[in-house]
């Protein structure tokens, strides 16, 4: 059998009057809501300075963050993507249920206003032939208007808005989630492709001149300069380079088929076209980064939101071991004819209240109060969860990025290297004191050490995409808003 709570050794909240009771606007039970205590670092472990700030749930916004990488292009994509793409439409679409649903919430607060008007003509005599008299036939004419109301005695009402709104808030850090997400695929893809164009040309080079390598190779095993397995291996050494090109063409025109996709496109009616001459340009990483990190990550909002949520269903969960009190008054004006119908002699009125408590349930009421205080408690280690698991993915990509920097930084050095090492080859092929088959294999080394720095440039420009995202929108920040936001 299902008993009620001890208020006394709960902290709840219960103030009430009798003249509260009436107005229905004083006593909410359930615990009011604090913010879950969370273990935050005072830095950042990959050397970048960061400070604590609260939550804010209206901070979920996404900004502008794609303009940093100076391309047009890009910039189109992800405007265009942000208008079309279905699944921001779907998030969008339950921000808007979310805030309907408030909206359903708050009017159960005020009285219900109706008002009927009816006319009806009844025979209740018949001839002996079966034919109506005149006497038998009545007309009645009535006019009415009801109200009713359930005053919100315990904040039953007043804890499922409260809940509604949190609610609401995690709906809109969702929507924010998804343009961010939606933008951040955008970009990576279109910088994956990018890449890929670059991949293509220097491979399909490679292919040339390991193709002419291979000739030379051959004829020298004909002339007997060459043993076979310098033909073996010129020839294992062609294929891998076909490999990998069919491989990265394959990459590109995938990534090609995303980005249609994510802008609202079918990949047949969709294309982007090579460039050869890309430069990536990732936006500088700031030494030290806002401190309203945890005010915009749109996963740490939505989950705080859900555990604030949830502590107000305790509330609505607890009212329920309360009686309901319903007041309602009924009034209009009834006669035979509508000519004589507003007087006095005819009006009618009812008014009166309706008290109902529940005397057993089975334990019903307990057991819900339980379950939302099970909620509330998963809501909360979910949330703390996702805090640390924010902390990771900043931690994560700031290592990624310094790593990067310093391995393109090698890369350069190494480019730089074999541009002069071509060239002192060039100038001994020139003089014929070194051989052609020297020389293109020292363009072949020249042409991988170029991939490898683009690859890693590539790399390096997606891994900021990848912080901007995990910092829930970028590092701009002007008085408590993102410099550029939505």
């Amino acid at each position: 059998m299902g008993s009620r709570p001890n208020l006394r050794r709960r902290p709840w909240r219960i103030v009430c009057t009798p003249a509260a009771l009436l107005s229905a606007a004083a006593c909410a039970v359930g615990p009011d809501y604090h913010q879950p205590a969370i273990q935050t670092p005072a830095i950042f472990k990959e050397g970048i300075e960061w400070q604590r700030a609260e939550p804010n749930p209206e901070g979920a916004v996404t900004s502008a963050w794609w303009i940093e990488y100076q391309d047009d292009a890009l910039s189109r994509l992800v405007d265009q993507a942000l208008k079309a793409n279905q699944s921001i439409a779907e998030a969008e679409a339950n921000y808007r249920l979310a805030r309907a649903t408030v909206a359903a919430n708050v009017a159960l607060l005020y009285p219900t206003v109706s008002a009927t008007a009816s006319g009806t003509r009844s025979d209740y005599g018949t001839g002996a032939a079966g034919a109506s008299t005149a006497a038998g036939i009545q007309n009645t004419v009535s006019a009415s208007a009801s109200v009713s109301w359930e005053p919100d005695l315990w904040g039953e009402v007043r804890r499922n808005i409260e809940s509604s709104k949190d609610s609401a808030q995690a709906s809109d850090a969702e929507l924010a989630g998804e343009r961010l997400s939606i933008a951040a695929s955008v970009a990576t893809d279109y910088l994956e492709l990018r890449q890929a164009d670059i991949d293509i040309d220097l491979l399909k080079q490679q292919q040339e001149i390991d193709t002419r390598i291979l000739t030379m190779t051959q004829a020298g095993y004909v002339l007997g300069t060459s043993s076979n397995d310098d033909v073996l291996y010129a020839q294992d050494t062609l294929e891998l380079v076909i490999a990998n090109l069919q491989a990265t063409e394959t990459s590109r025109e995938q990534d090609e088929h995303a980005v249609a996709v994510l802008i609202g496109v079918p990949p047949a009616d969709f294309s982007i076209e090579p460039r050869l001459d890309y430069a990536f340009n990732p936006p500088d990483v700031p030494l030290v980064l806002p401190s309203q990190l945890l005010e915009r990550r749109y996963d740490v909002v939505n989950a705080e939101r859900t555990a604030a949520a949830a502590n107000a269903n305790i509330g609505v969960a607890v009212a329920a071991y309360f009686p309901t009190l319903d007041l309602t008054a009924e009034g209009g004006f009834q006669h035979n004819a509508i000519a004589n119908l507003f007087t006095l002699p005819n009006r009618f009125w009812t008014l009166g209240p309706s008290l109902v408590e529940t005397l057993f349930d089975g334990g019903a009421h307990s057991a819900a109060v339980r379950k939302a205080r099970a909620t509330y408690d998963a809501d909360v280690a979910m949330y703390r969860e996702t805090v640390l698991a924010s902390f990771q993915s900043v931690e994560d990509s700031l290592s990624s990025c310094n790593h990067l920097k310093e391995q393109a930084q090698a890369y350069v050095n190494i480019y730089e290297r074999n541009k002069r090492l071509f060239a002192s080859e060039q100038a001994q092929y020139a003089v014929g004191t070194a051989s052609e088959q020297n020389l293109l294999n020292q363009q072949l080394t020249l042409l991988q050490a170029e991939q490898n720095l683009k690859d890693t440039q590539s790399s390096l420009t997606q891994y900021t995409v990848t912080l901007i995202e995990n910092l829930g929108g970028g590092w701009r920040w002007d008085g408590g808003r993102s410099a550029m936001s939505r």
